[in-house]
């Protein structure tokens, strides 16, 4: 199992280096948001945790921290769980299973380049020009020792982004309702729920039964906004009485990915 370093200094293990690194980058946006805030004691639920860069630098942040992350593919997974043990956290739970609005099973696209990439809805990397611009606002916005960036140049990247998307797995996994999860996992609280799963994200907040909102307090979701998703989920959340917030990462500016921020 690979290891990276990441911007901070913290050594952490991974499946494709340069994107754990992109991760931290991601994750240090979603908490540097001035509606989101988290403390010691808090409850965080991520959905698409992914190798957990969000449990790791939380964990290095507060002495007291619960965080309950939720990722269904085999080998994500496995880097998520020795990730959460790296921390020594006792509170870093790591769950085989994805987050959608019932219990069901799925084909994921696993991409064994570009993990982060890997979704139940492949067809939202369908268009070369929306990976193109994802590539070139995260060169752009890129780690700050990532001193290289600058020196790659733009012919290079249709063949990056091949490679990115080269020998895909289809890998059938488990799914559960975030309310069944809620249930399963016995969660009284949720200070912040994260969600970052590549297409699912409106399965994931259909999934939440009405009781199960009032425990939640804040809410970071990444929208891939096809087909009107960011104004229904601007509007669901609003109906269940959150203020939101729309913000564009700016390594993400020519991309139809936006983050939401939700709080009460």
């Amino acid at each position: 199992m690979k290891k990276t370093t990441l911007v901070d200094g913290t050594r952490i293990y991974c499946i494709a280096p340069t994107e754990g690194q992109m991760l931290y980058e991601h994750i240090t946006g979603y908490l540097e948001h001035g509606s989101i805030s988290v403390k010691d004691g808090d409850t965080i639920v991520d959905v698409g945790a992914n190798i957990g860069v969000l449990g790791i630098k939380l964990s290095n942040m507060f002495n007291n921290i619960s965080i309950l992350s939720f990722e269904p593919l085999p080998e994500t997974f496995n880097v998520l769980k020795k990730n959460a043990s790296l921390t020594q956290n006792k509170q870093f739970k790591v769950f085989q299973w994805g987050i959608s609005d019932k219990n069901e099973v799925l084909n994921f696209t696993y991409y064994p380049n570009s993990p982060a990439m890997s979704t139940s809805n492949p067809d939202i990397w369908d268009s070369d020009k929306d990976l193109l611009d994802a590539l070139e606002g995260n060169l752009e916005n890129a780690p700050s020792n990532w001193w290289w960036a600058k020196y790659i140049p733009k012919i290079l990247y249709p063949y990056i982004v091949k490679r990115l998307r080269k020998n895909p797995k289809i890998i059938s996994c488990q799914l559960k309702s975030l309310s069944q999860s809620i249930q399963d996992c016995k969660i009284d609280k949720i200070n912040l729920l994260k969600i970052d799963c590549e297409g699912n994200e409106l399965k994931v907040l259909n999934g939440i039964k009405d009781p199960d909102w009032d425990i939640i307090e804040q809410i970071v979701v990444e929208v891939h906004d096809i087909d009107g998703s960011l104004d229904y989920v601007k509007k669901l959340l609003n109906a269940k009485s959150y203020k939101v917030d729309v913000i564009k990462e700016p390594s993400m500016q020519k991309t139809s990915l936006y983050n939401v921020y939700a709080y009460r």
